[in-house]
């Protein structure tokens, strides 16, 4: 069977196996071995040993680790903890709810690093009390959907590790490299969260003073120092990015149960679940990335397309550009790992090709998918708040438009200023 052939195949049986909703992973894989079945030249055992292949990656241990710390900080107390930090420091200000939800959404993604973690934990708090302090009730589910996109960019995030395995980047470098644009979009939104509070006249809280600010400080402490433990740990050599993942789990323990005493075995139990299921999700998607690299390869697509490219487009800023077009649609459909496997093994050669830093396209790629958490038709992280916050998505879809232009916006300034991106990394681990 030719080539173009076999890509049509390809891509009509994924798309027709995922409207009629089977999970993207399982439809690559299932798009894959009808190719090799077609082809006829291929031996079939090649599918589960690339499987299989996909996972013999000794940096994957560090995953069923990260998100086990993070459920059981999740579940350990420190979500009311963060809250009530955010809410002495800035709840004073014009729209201070709110902007204490953007805040404790960029402390809590370095704990959690997932974005439906954070609109579940930050969604079942914000939402009511907002709403009961006299904030529209589409404004609060908006605020706190926009927010927790920033979870997968603050270290230590699953997304990275995923980008980290499938470009063969660093971790640590990946990790590092996500602060930045992580702390630009909670601070853009911050100013969005302040001008329409302002416009609209929603309250503040009382003033705090230093000594219950510093209170609330202390108390949270012990959860902020867990991402900085990891960070520093891994810079000073004094674990890899692996053992830093198992030392994770007993720290999160540690603070859960010595310090907040708020963990129990019932809860423990919960949190392991959790991260299994979560694990065997992400490793599904992996598996399924490298048979499908292959046959990618294989059919010599990368090649084909890159060709193209280079051909009609003559611009590194001119491909990030239509990069952007391309992902932001992708993400309207697509969860941010399964994104990330199909599009990578296309899409990362032809960057490097044009000399985009490896780092600067991993972020804005991120970044890129993180927006589509909130854009419909599938918006997990918008249908999940919306839920929470008892309104219809399409209620919630109007409310958080004003929060993807600023979104949008951010992303146009990481494109345009790889500094952004690639400074902290290169400061902190050298060039």
């Amino acid at each position: 069977m030719e080539i173009d052939a076999l890509m049509l195949v390809l891509s009509a049986s994924m798309v027709m196996l995922m409207v009629i909703g089977l999970p993207v992973a399982f439809a690559i894989i299932l798009g894959s071995f009808i190719v090799i079945w077609l082809h006829g030249g291929i031996n079939p055992v090649i599918a589960p040993q690339r499987l299989f292949a996909g996972l013999d990656s000794f940096s994957l241990l560090a995953v069923p680790f990260f998100l086990l710390a993070g459920s059981i900080m999740v579940t350990g107390g420190i979500s009311q903890r963060l809250i009530a930090f955010a809410n002495k420091v800035v709840g004073r200000m014009t729209g201070g709810l709110a902007i204490s939800n953007v805040m404790t959404s960029i402390m809590f993604g370095g704990i959690s690093g997932s974005a439906v973690a954070d609109a579940s934990a930050m969604g079942k708090t914000f939402i009511p009390a907002m709403v009961d302090s006299g904030y529209d009730r589409r404004f609060a589910v908006a605020v706190t959907a926009a927010s927790a996109p920033i979870a997968p960019l603050i270290p230590p995030s699953i997304a990275w590790i995923v980008y980290a395995y499938i470009t063969d980047q660093s971790v640590i470098r990946m990790f590092i490299a996500g602060v930045v644009p992580g702390l630009i979009w909670g601070l853009a939104l911050m100013v969005a969260c302040y001008w329409i509070a302002k416009r609209k006249g929603y309250p503040t809280a009382p003033v705090a003073s230093l000594l219950e600010i510093g209170l609330a400080l202390w108390k949270t402490l012990p959860a902020l120092l867990m991402p900085i433990f990891i960070i520093t740990g891994i810079r000073a050599g004094i674990f890899t990015v692996n053992e830093s993942s198992a030392l994770a789990v007993l720290y999160a323990i540690f603070v859960s149960t010595v310090i907040y005493r708020e963990l129990t075995l019932k809860a423990l139990i919960e949190s392991v679940r959790d991260a299994v299921r979560l694990t065997a999700s992400v490793m599904i998607i992996l598996a399924a990335a490298t048979l499908f690299s292959w046959i990618l390869a294989f059919v010599h697509l990368p090649d084909a397309l890159g060709s193209w490219i280079t051909t009609n487009i003559n611009s590194p800023l001119l491909f990030l550009l239509l990069i952007n077009v391309v992902l932001l649609f992708v993400g309207t459909f697509m969860e941010v790992n399964a994104a990330k496997v199909m599009l990578l093994p296309v899409l990362f050669p032809i960057a490097v090709s044009f000399g985009i830093d490896p780092i600067h396209f991993g972020v804005i790629v991120t970044v890129n998918l993180c927006l589509g958490l909130l854009t419909p038709p599938v918006g997990i992280v918008l249908a999940l708040t919306s839920k929470i916050g008892g309104i219809s998505i399409e209620e919630g879809s109007r409310g958080i438009l004003a929060f993807l232009l600023v979104g949008l916006l951010v992303l146009a300034i990481l494109t345009a200023f790889p500094v952004l991106s690639t400074g902290l990394p290169d400061l902190v681990l050298g060039k």
